[in-house]
């Protein structure tokens, strides 16, 4: 993953396709009434939403946190030198020199597409939010390219994608890390083609195979000519385009408040169930 990080980012742009989410991403902070001061785009290069969050929330101070490509969101963000009115005053850190405890908003598009250790990634992004801050990510879910999965499986070609994660798991892991209130949710796209060539294009710009059970060695000329000629008929709809489904994830929770010393949380539903069976009689 840290490799195709690096590839993309000599791109200097956001694939098409991540831009699109992060757009629709970006419609759920109209459920969000916090209005932050400093905000941190976390691998922002590869997931996009600068613009989105730049328009709404125009006076906040946002930090970006690169994994990869550091200096790639720095000069995307010098923009042209002719131009030196459009350079933005917004600093790109790496995740290790966030300082703790300092955001209002950790905003991670599609931050999870391929992390080896989900749990570490969450406890990251709650360390860098003040108390009463929340994280906004997103990622891809099983169903995704499951089309394409079958295909590869039929034809004993290895893994085509890596096992993304159920939205109820995120869920879990997020109660996990320290967060409250989790709210994830989820919805299905469809992405057409006209054709394999054109397909094969597009799954190269958005990062390739990253499945870890992928097949070992590299690719002939025949193999491709065959992968061509099964995508094609596998895929083809009744109106001639090739379709494929996009599971596109959503979660968003808040950073507590500490607990006190000795403080200790009962539910709600417990202390109902105690009132009800203070009532029945002897």
């Amino acid at each position: 993953m840290a490799r195709q990080r690096r590839r993309l980012a000599t791109l200097g742009q956001t694939p098409w396709l991540y831009q699109e989410l992060a757009q629709r991403m970006a419609e759920r902070l109209d459920w969000i009434k916090l209005e932050p001061e400093r905000l941190l785009l976390w691998d922002g290069l590869l997931g996009g939403g600068h613009a989105a969050l730049r328009a709404r929330y125009p006076k906040a101070d946002i930090l970006w946190a690169e994994t990869e490509g550091r200096a790639a969101a720095e000069a995307s963000l010098r923009g042209p030198w002719w131009q030196p009115w459009k350079r933005m005053p917004e600093r790109v850190l790496s995740p290790a020199d966030v300082e703790p405890g300092t955001l209002q908003v950790v905003w991670a598009s599609l931050g999870l597409l391929g992390a080896a250790e989900p749990d570490r990634l969450f406890k990251a992004w709650a360390r860098a939010l003040a108390p009463q801050g929340f994280v906004l990510f997103s990622s891809l879910g099983p169903d995704s390219f499951k089309e394409l999965r079958a295909l590869y499986a039929e034809a004993g070609w290895g893994a085509v994608t890596p096992a993304w994660i159920d939205l109820h798991d995120l869920g879990d892991a997020l109660l996990h890390a320290g967060f409250s209130e989790p709210v994830m949710d989820q919805e299905r796209l469809t992405l057409t083609w006209a054709d394999a060539a054109s397909l094969w294009g597009d799954l190269q710009a958005l990062g390739g195979n990253i499945a870890c059970d992928r097949h070992p060695g590299l690719r002939t000329r025949r193999w491709r000519q065959a992968w061509e000629t099964r995508v094609g008929q596998a895929l083809r709809q009744p109106d001639g385009r090739l379709a494929l489904t996009l599971e596109f994830v959503c979660g968003h929770a808040l950073n507590p408040e500490p607990r006190l010393p000795g403080e200790s949380t009962v539910p709600l539903s417990a202390l109902k169930d105690q009132l009800a069976q203070r009532r029945k009689p002897y």
